[in-house]
């Protein structure tokens, strides 16, 4: 018993090693004055920027996380019934995956500043941005799951009269989650990122503001503190996403 909880134990903090030599190499590099401390702040400079700076950097990061929770909570709702409505029709399936592929060839970058001058520069084009960069991980994810579903399985409860809905709804949705989850781990961290992006190209609020601001003003310090923010939110956004799928399919976790 006391060897698999150290083993647990020691699990947990493999993925911190790397990250910790990480910020030692940084802060060593910086120190060395190879490259100039303006253009590379050590991560305890950058530490103590984040902490001076920290109110107005959570009253930014407030109004980047209503744009990405938001564009996320549609991109799920959409691409859920999407996926349920392309497994169900198979001429569906096959006339939007071709307008579902053609959505991701398209540089994010490049969407952007049309969406601005389309909607203006409010939470419009930023929530339809991430709504774009999250729809289609979650989807494919979903419609590749329920193509899978276990054919026996299906061909027993048509035997015993179940109609379309219940297969769904006790074979296709319960063996799709895991792939369902994977997609929103996916989303999740983009979501952030396509909030940051659209809020570069116009704004008054936000993460991606604050960077261009700071930039103007040569604050590479402060652009580096933003970045570590926003790669810790997306790491945290998918350890919660983890805990929440152990508790929505606990089978999965059974067979693990």
């Amino acid at each position: 018993m006391n060897k698999k909880k150290n083993m647990r134990v020691s699990a947990n903090w493999l993925p911190i090693i790397p990250v910790a030599v990480i910020l030692l190499a940084w802060q060593l590099l910086s120190m060395s004055r190879i490259i100039p401390p303006y253009m590379l702040p050590g991560p305890l400079h950058v530490a103590e920027v984040f902490v001076s700076d920290f109110s107005l950097l959570t009253r930014h990061l407030a109004y980047t996380l209503l744009e990405a929770f938001t564009g996320l909570a549609v991109a799920l709702a959409a691409s859920f019934t999407l996926a349920l409505i392309m497994d169900a029709n198979r001429y569906i399936k096959q006339s939007v995956t071709p307008v579902l592929l053609l959505t991701q060839t398209m540089p994010v970058i490049a969407v952007a500043p049309l969406l601005i001058l389309w909607m203006g520069y409010g939470l419009a084009p930023k929530i339809t941005l991430v709504f774009l960069t999250c729809f289609f991980p979650v989807t494919i994810g979903l419609l590749g799951a329920f193509a899978a579903a276990d054919e026996d399985e299906m061909r027993l409860l048509q035997s015993m009269g179940a109609k379309k809905w219940q297969l769904y709804r006790y074979i296709k949705i319960p063996q799709g989650m895991p792939a369902f989850f994977s997609g929103l781990k996916i989303a999740a961290s983009y979501s952030i990122i396509g909030a940051v992006v659209a809020e570069w190209l116009g704004g008054d609020a936000g993460l991606g503001v604050y960077m261009i601001r700071v930039r103007r003003s040569y604050s590479f310090d402060k652009m580096f503190a933003v970045i570590i923010l926003v790669s810790a939110l997306s790491l945290l956004l998918i350890r919660v996403i983890s805990f929440i799928e152990k508790t929505a399919i606990p089978w999965k976790r059974i067979e693990n």
